[in-house]
């Protein structure tokens, strides 16, 4: 039976000297005093405060290497980790036959098409199905990235679609990271957002990190030594009134990036559950309206963003190579349905 990672119930591993990491967390600068289980609860998903409080009275978290009580309350810089008997299900890897859109592939890299719906690399939850379950299956010996995961040099949401990277060589792994870290590699995302952009094209920059209050959230903060640095550029692709297709270019590559940085400018991602985008964000509340928004949120059932196109330089031949992805059915759909409807509706007209 699958279990939660933070659940404390020995496994098949029976060496009782040796602790597992499991989590690892630092402390933000502007975190006030709370208790260590309450701030644990908000970060871990598919876990319960009970669940926490056990591990703590077994031993298994830790504050700066030193074992602590439920009770005791997190300061700011301290690192939090939690250590348990097993290894995390994510180093316990199995290839499944799960089949790739593989765009591209040569001795150094691959890149594939991830569909929505796919997890990137096993996780909380998530411990088969994935990217990385399929990498594993279809390919030997793929190096490992600095967390531990084969292949991967960067990574998209579950239910984000697009273009992935995948290094085959350490030499691939190494070379394609620094593109990233250096903001050298390309990637642009097509996305359609809540309301009408005010400008045809801008740039978005703040710092992003966890939201203080909603830990399943991150939030862009205007104090600079408050999380990391992001930059996105956008561009309006088209209008359709009460929602826009954009294009965003990403310079930084921050967790929930676009979806944090639109939320950000007033304009949620459609159908974004996770920031408030399955609601009527914008638009008229009569009912013919609102069973059209229904209609396409059963077509588009994610948020509406794709990683479309993908350049990065080559780490043998220092080509620069750049690929692009078709938009998915979903995401069409949804639009040609908003391309019709605004044609014959305007949101002045209805409020």
């Amino acid at each position: 039976m699958m279990q939660n990672n933070i659940d404390t119930e020995q496994d098949d591993f029976d060496d009782d000297d040796v602790l597992f990491e499991h989590h690892r967390f630092e402390v933000s600068k502007g975190q006030q005093a709370l208790r260590i289980d309450k701030f644990l609860m908000n970060l871990i998903e598919n876990t319960t405060r009970n669940k926490i409080q056990k591990a703590a009275d077994s031993g298994n978290i830790f504050v700066n290497d030193v074992p602590v009580k439920s009770n005791y309350k997190v300061k700011p810089n301290d690192i939090v980790t939690v250590r348990l008997e097993h290894p995390p299900y994510e180093h316990l890897l199995k290839g499944e036959n799960i089949p790739l859109d593989i765009v591209y592939e040569d001795d150094q890299l691959i890149v594939v098409n991830k569909p929505a719906g796919m997890v990137v690399h096993p996780g909380h939850g998530n411990y088969s199905g994935t990217l990385v379950n399929a990498l594993a299956y279809h390919f030997d010996n793929l190096p490992m990235n600095s967390s531990e995961r084969p292949g991967l040099v960067h990574r998209i949401d579950k239910d984000t679609s697009g273009l992935l990277v995948v290094a085959k060589t350490e030499l691939a792994m190494d070379y394609l990271s620094r593109q990233f870290a250096e903001k050298t590699s390309e990637r642009e995302y097509v996305a359609l957002v809540w309301g009408n952009i005010d400008n045809e094209e801008g740039t978005i920059e703040g710092n992003i990190d966890r939201h203080p209050v909603n830990r399943m959230q991150m939030a862009v903060f205007t104090d600079e030594d408050k999380g990391k640095p992001a930059i996105t550029h956008y561009k309006v692709l088209e209008r359709f009134g009460y929602v826009t297709l954009v294009s965003c270019k990403l310079e930084t590559g921050r967790t929930h990036q676009i979806r944090v940085h639109m939320k950000h400018i007033g304009h949620t991602l459609f159908n974004d559950e996770r920031y408030g985008g399955d609601a009527i964000l914008k638009g008229t509340t009569f009912t013919k309206y609102k069973q059209f928004v229904e209609n396409c949120f059963k077509i588009l059932p994610r948020q509406a963003l794709h990683a479309k196109t993908l350049g990065f330089e080559h780490p043998v031949t220092k080509e620069f190579m750049r690929f692009d992805s078709e938009i998915p059915n979903d995401i069409v759909e949804c639009i040609e349905k908003w391309r019709t409807y605004s044609k014959s509706h305007t949101p002045d007209e209805e409020n």
